[in-house]
C-alpha cells in the first residue's frame, strides 16, 4: 500500500497524516488547535445541555488539510487521530 508523500526541504521523504477525527467526549473546547491551524479545517460547536454549554471542535474542512498535525501536537487531551491518505485514491502513483 503506497500513500501520499512529500519530500521536505533537505530531501528527505515524508508522509503526511491527515486529520481523520476528533474524539467529542476528550475535547475541552480550549481552541488551541484552532489556533494552530491555518488552512481553516476546524470549527467550535457548542452544545447546550441544561444549565451548562460545553463546547468541543470539529472538523468542517478536511480537505483543507495539508498533513502538518498542528492541531495534534497543541491538543492537551490528545483527542486527534490522524492517519496517511493512500496515494491510489487520488490518482497519483509510485
Amino acid at each position: 500500500m503506497a500513500f501520499i508523500t512529500g519530500l521536505t526541504k533537505d530531501g528527505r521523504e515524508w508522509t503526511p497524516k491527515f486529520i481523520k477525527a476528533i474524539d467529542k467526549e476528550l475535547c475541552i473546547g480550549c481552541g488551541r488547535c484552532y489556533k494552530a491551524c491555518a488552512m481553516d479545517v476546524l470549527a467550535y460547536e457548542e452544545v447546550d445541555c441544561e444549565d451548562t454549554a460545553k463546547a468541543y471542535m470539529t472538523v468542517v474542512n478536511s480537505g483543507n488539510c495539508i498533513g502538518c498535525q498542528a492541531c495534534g501536537r497543541t491538543c492537551p487531551k490528545k483527542c486527534f487521530s490522524f492517519e496517511p491518505v493512500e496515494a491510489h485514491a487520488y490518482g497519483y502513483t509510485s
